[in-house]
């Protein structure tokens, strides 16, 4: 279903936005718990989409490190 898929994965961007600048990771759970009183496919949705973008995030933050560590290891 795209247009589920379309506004869950907006929204989850928004709230991770929202999660990144004051650091409440319970932000998810409250968004996704007020999506389960009305829509549980939106909810599924929803922390599909959240946990898929943190997952891209951790190992974007990984790869960046691994990059400058194996950088300063060739310049060292």
């Amino acid at each position: 279903m795209a247009l589920l898929d379309d506004l869950a994965d907006k929204l989850a961007i928004d709230v991770l936005k929202v999660v990144d600048k004051l650091g409440d990771d319970q932000l998810i759970k409250d968004v996704a718990k007020i999506l389960a009183a009305s829509s549980t496919p939106m909810e599924e949705a929803f922390l599909s989409c959240a946990r898929m973008r943190q997952a891209e995030q951790r190992a974007r933050a990984y790869l960046r490190a691994h990059v400058v560590q194996e950088l300063g290891r060739e310049n060292g």
